[in-house]
C-alpha cells in the first residue's frame, strides 16, 4: 500500500519535465538568451521545480535538444523506412518530420556535441534515410547512377525549405493549403525530389 502513490508522483514529474521543454521550445526560440525563470514562469512550474529537475541552463538545453533528436528518430521509425515500400516510407517519413521539425525548430537547430547521443540518433536518421533511397533506387524510382549522399541532403534541404517558407510568409499558411497540411507538403517535396520542375509527360 505504500507504494501507491509512487507512479503518480512519477507521471507528474514526467508532465512536469515535458512542459518545461516545450516551455523553453517556445521562449528560447523567440528570445535564445532567456532565463530558466522565464522557462519556469512559462511553464507553469515553480523556479524550485526547474532548479530541481536540471541542475543548470546548459543541462536543460542538453535535454531540449536530446528530447527533440528522439522524437524525429522516432518520427523516422514511424514511417517504418526498413519494411514499408520506399515511396510509401518516403510520404510517411517526410510528413511525421516536418511535424516534429516545424514543433522543435530551435531544439533541433542546437549544435550537437559530436559525441552526444543526439548526435548518435542524428547520424542514425541520416543512415536509415540513405537506406530508403537505396532501396528506392534498386526499385528503380531513383536513377541507377544517383549519387544517394547528394539525394539525402537535396532532400533535407528541400524539407528545410518547405519549413522556412510556412514560417516566414505569414501567407502561405493561410493562402496556401499545402502550408497547412503535412502530407500535401510531404507530397510536394517527395514529388520535387523525384521529379524536379522539369516538364511533365504529357504536359500535365
Amino acid at each position: 500500500m505504500g507504494e501507491m502513490p509512487v507512479r503518480p508522483l512519477r507521471a507528474d514529474a514526467e508532465r512536469s519535465v515535458r512542459a518545461v521543454l516545450e516551455a523553453a521550445e517556445r521562449v528560447l526560440a523567440e528570445d535564445p538568451g532567456a532565463s530558466m525563470e522565464q522557462i519556469a514562469a512559462a511553464a507553469g512550474v515553480a523556479r524550485t521545480t526547474i532548479h530541481r529537475r536540471f541542475a543548470n541552463r546548459q543541462s536543460l538545453i542538453e535535454a531540449l535538444a536530446l528530447s527533440a533528436a528522439r522524437q524525429l528518430a522516432q518520427a523516422v521509425d514511424d514511417g517504418r523506412p526498413d519494411t514499408a515500400p520506399p515511396l510509401v516510407a518516403m510520404h510517411r517519413i517526410t510528413a511525421n518530420v516536418l511535424q516534429v521539425k516545424g514543433a522543435w525548430a530551435f531544439a533541433l537547430g542546437l549544435p550537437a556535441d559530436p559525441d552526444s547521443e543526439a548526435a548518435v540518433l542524428q547520424q542514425d536518421i541520416d543512415r536509415r534515410c540513405v537506406a530508403v533511397l537505396q532501396r528506392a533506387q534498386d526499385e528503380k524510382v531513383i536513377d541507377a547512377a544517383a549519387d544517394l549522399e547528394w539525394v539525402r541532403r537535396v532532400y533535407y534541404a528541400l524539407i528545410g525549405e518547405s519549413l522556412r517558407g510556412g514560417a516566414d510568409g505569414s501567407g502561405t499558411q493561410g493562402s496556401d493549403p499545402d502550408g497547412a497540411d503535412p502530407d500535401a507538403l510531404a507530397a510536394r517535396i517527395i514529388d520535387t525530389l523525384l521529379r524536379g520542375a522539369g516538364p511533365r509527360a504529357g504536359g500535365g
